[in-house]
């Protein structure tokens, strides 16, 4: 098939995420390897943002290949009702240990979404089943957790859900502390807690991602959190973009001296080799559900949830992140990421640079419109794209992700271009 035959068919037949009608043709990646995505027509693409923030470890590292490779002769799938397999309760082991025994189940799913999805549903059921009235639900202003009709409600409201705003539940958002609110933010849900209608908390801890990589402080998410479990709110951290050392620790939840009751994971987990969701939940939660009552069971399920193949990704992935190598590349990452964002800040006066462990967030605050419909988001991704540098930008914030096998004449390559389009921006300003 030629390449032009493949992009009649793709722009033809196929319906890509966020699909509109002036969108460009899309690329066809034929292969992939380390940080590039390799072209049908030839060229080589340096991936800055882990193809939606899944990859860590770079595309089609050989570590996680053989893992795929023996277990997909050994099992494919099984149903996970009445039955399970090596490779989930070797993860789950694993997990569990790494995140020090905070917590004691795993409930596996499909992705991001359903692990949030997941997340609220048991929050809302562990009330249910205890013949308690809690039905609502606490978030931040600008949250996203999700497309599902749950972690979409949980969300921020925006053009992106507004057709369906009839059937989402009702969602309580408070204010993103910013240094200057925390005290009355701290009020504002201490009063809402004491009236005993909270089911949950749910909250990305310490950046909001999609919404433009908002990076805020742990201090009062810490408070949140010790006051949630004050008054029996339970305490849900989105952890499915922060998790796996993008925020410098293992989760960011680890800032924190309060541990959330529950954890959503995805993403990074399979190392951006396969789907993946996983809603970790401390053991009082559980409880809620064991009962000789059948009608208190948590009736959640999906036809590949502990997927075989999936898990045996996740085991290599998560052996191969806690391996000193990767975890000292991590190390180097996060400080060349925190240098270059004050160096932005130094030597441009319309960019807000903000790093937080491996991210890398650049606010273009020098155009007329900003926030994901800006339309400076067509010019960064066109001219980073003209260079084969793959940057997705959320409106007018370009940010930089790099998996953790980047090393550091490829950081520097990518900072220089950085630069380059900063200049580049300055100077259609003036």
């Amino acid at each position: 098939m030629t390449s032009l035959d493949a992009q009649n068919i793709d722009r033809n037949h196929i319906w890509h995420p966020f699909d509109a009608i002036d969108t460009p043709e899309n690329i066809i990646i034929e292969s992939a390897e380390g940080i590039y995505l390799h072209t049908i027509d030839g060229r080589s693409i340096i991936d800055g943002i882990g193809s939606w923030w899944v990859n860590i470890h770079g595309h089609c590292h050989p570590k996680l290949v053989a893992a795929l490779q023996h277990q997909v002769a050994r099992l494919d799938h099984v149903i996970f009702s009445g039955f399970s397999h090596k490779p989930a309760i070797d993860f789950t082991t694993k997990l569990l240990q790494a995140f020090e025994h905070k917590f004691d189940k795993v409930f596996y799913s499909d992705n991001g979404s359903t692990a949030t999805e997941v997340a609220l549903k048991m929050a809302f059921q562990y009330w249910y089943n205890q013949g308690k009235s809690r039905t609502k639900v606490l978030a931040f202003e600008g949250a996203y957790h999700g497309d599902t009709f749950g972690a979409m409600a949980a969300g921020e409201r925006s053009k992106f859900n507004e057709p369906f705003f009839p059937f989402l539940f009702d969602v309580t958002f408070i204010p993103l502390p910013n240094g200057e609110n925390d005290k009355i933010i701290e009020e504002q849900v201490k009063a809402l807690l004491e009236t005993e209608q909270y089911a949950s908390f749910i909250f990305e801890p310490l950046v909001l991602g999609a919404a433009g990589m908002k990076i805020y402080q742990p201090q009062v998410l810490d408070k949140l959190v010790q006051l949630c479990a004050q008054y029996g709110t339970i305490t849900i951290a989105d952890e499915v973009f922060t998790g796996f050392y993008r925020t410098g620790k293992l989760l960011a939840s680890n800032y924190l001296s309060n541990s959330p009751d529950i954890v959503c994971l995805s993403k990074a987990i399979t190392g951006g080799f396969m789907p993946l969701g996983a809603t970790v939940c401390k053991g009082f939660i559980f409880d809620a559900f064991t009962n000789k009552d059948v009608y208190k069971t948590f009736f959640h399920g999906h036809s590949y949830t502990g997927n075989p193949l999936a898990l045996a990704l996740a085991n290599a992935s998560l052996d191969l992140l806690l391996e000193q190598n990767t975890l000292s590349n991590i190390q180097v990452i996060c400080t060349m990421q925190r240098n270059f964002a004050e160096q932005l800040n130094l030597h441009f006066d319309f960019v807000n640079a903000k790093s937080l462990g491996t991210i890398l967030s650049i606010e273009i605050t020098n155009t007329a419109s900003k926030g994901y419909f800006s339309n400076l988001k067509e010019t960064i991704y066109s001219y980073f794209l003209s260079r084969n540098i793959l940057l997705r930008p959320l409106g007018n914030v370009l940010y930089f992700l790099p998996m953790y096998c980047f090393d550091i004449d490829q950081l520097n390559f990518v900072y220089s271009e950085i630069e380059n389009f900063l200049i580049t921006q300055k100077k259609s300003q003036n």
